[in-house]
């Protein structure tokens, strides 16, 4: 799985690469090194036609979950492959409700024999990452707000990410944003990324902690093994 990512984009990077229409980003874009699931992430969506940023909480709600947020204790914020068109939590949203999420990089962990070893997977031409996604909105029956969630998908990973970890965020690139968002196209489009499209290195593992300052810019900073 993928359970932790970071956005340290700019605004002209985002609004560029995803041919955005709002002039000025909707929050304030702080780079953060350590985003974990149930925070609030950065999302694009097509609305009306038209591309959008948007917040949601990374960790999908299924609109037709009747209990309280509490109460869902299966972890959400990835959707395989094999399951997403099947499993109930995910496969509405696959049909009528696609994301993307963009990421600077992610982190994947291997096992060690002094414990687990974090790495951290850029774009091998340093630009934004886009992982293809779901979405979905759901009522909070003690409060009756809305909240919009989501989900990115995650497949079998290509040579170079199995050196590590057995499962890869699907990467889409430009001309794939327009048939994902849309509908359009599907299952298709959903391949591990090619042998060269990314770096690694291994990084502190102070990373290994949920709790790790997601402020803290040296936590993707590479170190020695």
């Amino acid at each position: 799985m993928c359970g932790r990512f970071t956005q340290h984009y700019t605004w002209k990077e985002i609004h560029d690469l995803y041919e955005l229409t709002a002039a000025k980003p909707p929050t304030n874009m702080r780079p953060r090194y350590n985003v974990c699931p149930t925070t609030i992430v950065d999302t694009v969506r097509s609305v009306g036609g038209k591309r959008v940023i948007e917040p949601m909480r990374w960790g999908l709600m299924p609109g037709w979950w009747q209990k309280s947020l509490k109460e869902l204790k299966l972890a959400t914020f990835n959707a395989r492959i094999e399951t997403v068109t099947t499993k109930p939590f995910f496969r509405t949203a696959f049909k009528r409700r696609r994301c993307l999420l963009p990421a600077s990089g992610y982190y994947e962990w291997q096992d060690a024999p002094d414990g687990k070893q974090p790495y951290y997977f850029t774009r091998c031409d340093g630009s934004v990452m886009t992982i293809a996604g779901l979405w979905d909105e759901w009522r909070n029956p003690e409060t009756n707000e809305l909240l919009k969630s989501c989900a990115m998908i995650i497949g079998e990973p290509n040579k170079f990410v199995a050196e590590v970890h057995d499962r890869i965020p699907v990467i889409l690139e430009r001309d794939q944003f327009e048939p994902w968002l849309t509908g359009q196209a599907g299952l298709e489009l959903l391949r591990p990324a090619a042998e060269d499209l990314l770096n690694k290195h291994p990084v502190s593992k102070r990373v290994n902690s949920s709790r790790a300052d997601g402020d803290d810019a040296t936590l993707i900073e590479e170190i020695g093994r």
